[in-house]
């Protein structure tokens, strides 16, 4: 991506501490990404195997937006997130590939990282994407609970080789008075 450490903030909520992605964290995102039951409706569902995790640590780092998702309260690291598709001509960037540890879901820990990624995301574009599984349930929900609306479906090839149906939710920037 452009704008070399634009899209890699930093941010320290209530509940997350976000840092840039670095490949000394290979280790620590592997054991959070280890639960299968983060997975199970997921596209990748064995994404929790060291081989399908390799696959996505190293796109992860490639993107040159990759985040890492710290437990504000123990700096366990317990999920991660990413820019990916920044789109300067058309103002438009896609927030994806987040996952968190399931002692997170619930307690608005998806909230606050979303929230501030796209705050971040607004100063530079006017629309945020997040592409999701058809068939995840769970992050179709928390799309729409922050407000994101459906835009369109959409099929595409994957790093890991698969041709995968997702769903494209979008938020537009907030309109100053």
């Amino acid at each position: 991506m452009d704008e070399a450490g634009f899209w890699q903030p930093t941010f320290e909520g209530t509940l997350i501490f976000v840092e840039p992605l670095r490949a000394e964290h290979r280790d620590a995102l592997f054991t959070a990404a280890s639960d299968p039951g983060i997975w199970e409706q997921h596209p990748v569902r064995n994404r929790h195997e060291p081989a399908m995790f390799s696959i996505y640590f190293d796109t992860a780092m490639a993107s040159q937006g990759a985040l890492l998702v710290r437990d504000r309260s123990t700096g366990v690291v317990v999920g991660s997130s990413r820019f990916v598709n920044y789109d300067p001509a058309r103002r438009t960037v896609e927030i994806g590939y987040t996952f968190l540890a399931r002692d997170l879901w619930g307690t608005g820990a998806n909230r606050e990282l979303k929230s501030f990624m796209m705050r971040h995301a607004f100063t530079r574009v006017d629309r945020v994407e997040f592409v999701v599984g058809v068939n995840n349930h769970r992050s179709r929900r928390a799309m729409e609970n922050i407000g994101a609306h459906l835009d369109r479906f959409l099929v595409e090839r994957e790093p890991e080789g698969d041709l995968r149906e997702s769903v494209v939710y979008v938020m537009n920037a907030p309109k100053m008075a």
